[in-house]
């Protein structure tokens, strides 16, 4: 198994903590990861993308040209990457923003309504969670489990009101993919 994954959008979206996220759970589950980060000139409202593999093999070099899967949280990401993603592989879009349509036909196109969710959860804050949600659902590559532990350990103390909210977006983004 060997995911390699561009996840994409604005500063301020969670772009980074969804990549954080797949590379703690890999590494949890006995997993070969890497993470990549790469930030536009401002973080909040810059554009932002990082690459994750997620691999039961060493992994050689820790560049992805040509991702397994796309996640894209805005329109100028789906843009820039979704012609790299090889062909038979799977594009995540958030649809609560992006209204257009991928101009590719030999992905599987996933339509995640990630801030509307977020929203009925009461939190914009949580779409990222309902992304990871959808991903691990829809390519199993990681436990669901795992991550509800990592988010348990994730808000401990201070921030542990939001292990609810965290798991609850977790849960409706698996429930996007799952029939």
């Amino acid at each position: 198994m060997k995911k390699e994954i561009m996840i994409a959008g604005f500063g301020g979206q969670g772009v980074m903590s969804i990549g954080k996220s797949l590379v703690e759970a890999g590494l949890e589950e006995g997993l070969e990861v890497s993470w990549v980060p790469s930030y536009g000139p401002e973080m909040r409202g810059g554009t932002a993308n990082c690459s994750v593999i997620l691999s039961d093999q060493l992994v050689g070099s820790p560049i992805v040209y040509t991702p397994t899967e796309l996640i894209a949280m805005n329109v100028p990401s789906l843009r820039k990457f979704e012609n790299d993603v090889i062909p038979g592989g799977a594009i995540f879009i958030n649809s609560s923003i992006i209204k257009e349509e991928v101009l590719r036909d030999d992905v599987k196109i996933y339509r995640v309504p990630c801030d509307t969710i977020a929203e009925e959860l009461g939190n914009g804050k949580v779409s990222n969670m309902v992304m990871l949600g959808a991903y691990i659902g829809a390519t199993k590559a990681l436990d669901p489990d795992t991550l509800r532990t990592m988010i348990r350990h994730m808000f401990a103390g201070r921030k542990e009101k939001l292990i609810p909210l965290n798991l609850e977006a977790l849960q409706r983004g698996l429930d996007c993919v799952q029939g």
